[in-house]
């Protein structure tokens, strides 16, 4: 059986290449946000949900955040909770 057609089909599910999703350097300015976000939970004296409500997030999106899940936060975001627990820090992102 010839796997070329089912390749085909694939393509047509994939999403476009133009994606804002495929960013590269959003995608890199995200991770490298995150990671440091996630140090500062850790070792924050707040919890998560204290820092989603002074944030204005839902729960669910720290959650998300520390479990890894990047695509479901925004650069945005995740800047709006690096200054939540961190009013002073200095991000030049």
């Amino acid at each position: 059986m010839s796997t070329a057609r089912h390749s085909s089909n694939a393509e047509l599910l994939d999403p476009p290449r133009s994606c804002p999703d495929l960013d590269v350097r959003d995608l890199e300015k995200r991770t490298r946000l995150m990671r440091i976000v996630t140090r500062l939970i850790a070792v924050s004296d707040l919890g998560c949900r204290e820092i989603a409500r002074r944030a204005g997030l839902p729960a669910q999106k720290i959650s998300d955040l520390l479990a890894g899940r990047l695509e479901h936060l925004s650069l945005d975001e995740l800047r709006l909770v690096y200054h939540t627990i961190d009013p002073e820090g200095a991000l030049n992102y």
